[in-house]
């Protein structure tokens, strides 16, 4: 660490305080899956669903994060490295404030993923595996991606010339293609609420 560097963690108002105030318990709830699989659908309908029952959160998403705080990173495995670590501190200062975080982000690889769960605290992550077929998330295509990638227009492009590693013991997974969006949702409050909820 620099030596010029002097953090203040230690006389920061603490998680546990800040918790209390919004009454609830913060996590981070972390999507990954193709693009087009439907975690970025999943994660807003979660989130509408958790505040109507109260509860303070924070979306981060793939597009918005990478049009700001990380418009600097390609698709390189370096920067895709990069692009997980950053959001992964960001996450931590979240729930560090109490905030239930919502993550939808591809993170295609094993490596990518644990460093993310080592950063934010496997006790504080919920990963959910969005495990919708290719060809389904290619017929999904609204925005052409995975035409471009086709055409080799996109390098680098996951799922085409790309890989992406399944999770192989996610908290929740999703068929997208097999379920509809409240089916889903449910099967995610299933598993976040008993861990959001204050115990009094």
């Amino acid at each position: 660490m620099n030596k010029n560097i002097h953090p203040v963690f230690d006389r920061i108002m603490n998680r546990e305080d800040k918790e209390k105030l919004l009454n609830q318990h913060s996590v981070v709830i972390w999507f990954t899956g193709l693009s087009g699989a439907g975690k970025t659908t999943v994660a807003l309908h979660l989130e509408q669903k958790l505040y109507e029952l109260g509860y303070l959160t924070q979306i981060l998403d793939g597009d918005n994060i990478r049009s700001g705080i990380n418009n600097n990173l390609s698709f390189t495995e370096a920067d895709r490295l990069e692009n997980i670590r950053r959001i992964s501190e960001v996450s931590k200062l979240l729930i560090h404030s109490g905030v239930i975080t919502i993550n939808s982000f591809i993170s295609p690889t094993k490596e990518i993923r644990q460093m993310a769960k080592d950063i934010i605290g496997r006790e504080n992550f919920i990963e959910i595996f969005v495990n919708t077929p290719i060809e389904v998330c290619e017929e999904r295509d609204v925005k052409g991606l995975y035409q471009k990638a086709r055409r080799g227009e996109i390098k680098n492009f996951t799922g085409i010339d790309s890989p992406f590693d399944a999770p192989e013991n996610p908290d929740v997974e999703l068929r997208t293609d097999l379920y509809s969006i409240e089916e889903s949702v449910e099967q995610c409050m299933k598993a976040v609420l008993s861990r959001i909820e204050k115990k009094k």
